[in-house]
């Protein structure tokens, strides 16, 4: 859901004043806030197990909204889906390897 508000807010900026790379970097961004939230939600619950669920929960929620921003650069922005396939590859990929490493390394 933070993700999702993420993204909806990350909508509004308008790519000719931030240009096309700013605000892929910025989503980026968003991605590792949203995992950092969600690694925070784990540790609240304690469980070493919580800290995997977190980081699966992430990848899953993070696929979506980089789903909904695909979507809306296809729909809105009209660009083809050979154009932002490669953006939404570098969106999801990026946070969601690093999360994956990151769990697999020190949790």
């Amino acid at each position: 859901m933070v993700g999702c508000v993420v993204l909806v807010g990350l909508t509004d900026l308008k790519i000719g004043h931030y240009g096309g790379g700013m605000r892929t970097a910025l989503i980026i961004l968003a991605g590792f806030v949203v995992w950092g939230l969600c690694l925070g939600v784990g540790k609240v619950i304690g469980a070493r197990e919580a800290i995997g669920a977190a980081t699966a929960i992430f990848c899953v929620v993070w696929f979506i909204v980089a789903g909904l921003n695909m979507w809306m650069g296809v729909t809105k922005a009209g660009y083809s889906f050979r154009e932002e396939l490669p953006i939404f590859l570098v969106i999801f990929l990026v946070p969601a390897i690093v999360a994956v490493v990151v769990k697999w390394k020190f949790f």
